[in-house]
């Protein structure tokens, strides 16, 4: 008989974790205990990239073969240590976030069968001013890791052009995510502006390996940089995020070294915590120095083409163009 419930140490706090015995991943026979103490392991590299962020959580707690339940708001039901912050929505509703600010936070989550968090590019003292430009290689049908990595070379290029470092990961899917630490001088519109800039100009390196077309009809066999990802209440997978497959992948920080030969096939759940045992925390200087994103501003301002569409349950936004599909316009 699988035991009730077990009871972990994490930090100062206790965790009960109840079913532990239950498998999340069957691609590798990982239970839910497995995904906590996962979480426990990785704790320092997982708090670097979520502390103080409102954080979404991705819930499976039937395992990751069942339905997700997506909360943007934290349980009513939780520890009396664990903290929240009350986010804007696009629509102007509220919510009570879940504030990450030790590792005992992520281990209460993953009893809670929390697969993924998704942490917000701001924190919570100053939500109106994102303090990371999120760069997400977005693989469309026909193209792969290998044509993301090819991609996220050329944006690293762009932004050693402009004096800025960015921190690549694995999406624990197919594509790639780039972290930049920006100064906080800069409201959600003008960060996004400032992606959409950036994507402008890897796509005009590489025009036939790369797009930033919003509509999926006009892509065609190209890698997507979905400049999106930097609006208001979007999210991407957090570094070290596991993500909810049967073979438990990994959101993975790699070094630009490492991400030249680099398979996303062999970071997961299993594996990753002994490499982080190993090497730590390869993003560790990620918060060493913020960067400007003045010039990529300029850039946009520049631009004649102006803004681009934003996401379909975005108001409309000043500035936007027509959100319709081009095929249904010229209808």
């Amino acid at each position: 008989m699988a035991s009730p419930y077990i009871e972990l140490e994490v930090g100062t706090r206790t965790v009960k974790v109840s079913n532990p015995d239950k498998i999340y991943f069957p691609g590798i026979g990982a239970t839910k205990r497995d995904l906590v103490e996962y979480y426990v392991s990785v704790g320092e590299g997982a708090l670097r990239a979520l502390r103080d962020r409102p954080t979404y959580i991705k819930r499976h707690p039937d395992g990751v073969l069942n339905d997700a339940i997506y909360q943007k708001r934290l349980p009513p039901r939780h520890p009396d240590w664990m903290r929240t912050v009350t986010v804007t929505f696009p629509s102007g509703r509220k919510a009570d976030a879940l504030r990450v600010t030790e590792v005992a936070d992520l281990a209460y989550c993953a009893n809670l069968g929390t697969i993924d968090f998704h942490p917000w590019p701001a924190r919570a003292d100053d939500l109106e001013h994102p303090d990371e430009l999120r760069i997400d290689i977005d693989p469309q049908p026909g193209t792969g890791f290998e044509q993301a990595r090819e991609v996220a070379f050329v944006a690293r290029d762009v932004l050693g052009e402009l004096g800025v470092t960015g921190f690549p990961k694995t999406s624990g899917s197919r594509g790639i995510h780039i972290n930049v630490r920006i100064e906080p001088h800069w409201d959600f519109t003008g960060v996004r502006h400032a992606a959409i800039a950036l994507a402008r100009e890897v796509e005009r390196r590489v025009p036939a390996l790369a797009t930033t077309a919003w509509w999926k009809e006009e892509r065609g066999e190209r890698v997507f940089i979905d400049f999106n990802q930097n609006a208001r209440d979007r999210t991407v997978a957090a570094a070290y995020s596991v993500r909810a497959q049967p073979h438990g992948p990994v959101s993975t920080p790699l070094t630009w070294e490492e991400l030249r030969d680099a398979d996303p096939r062999d970071f997961d759940l299993r594996t990753v915590p002994a490499r982080f045992a190993e090497l730590g925390d390869v993003h560790a200087a990620i918060d060493d120095k913020s960067y400007s994103i003045d010039t990529l501003v300029e850039w946009f301002t520049r631009d004649d083409r102006g803004d681009m569409p934003y996401p379909p349950n975005y108001p409309k936004m000043p500035g936007e163009p027509k959100r319709v599909q081009p095929s249904k316009a010229r209808e």
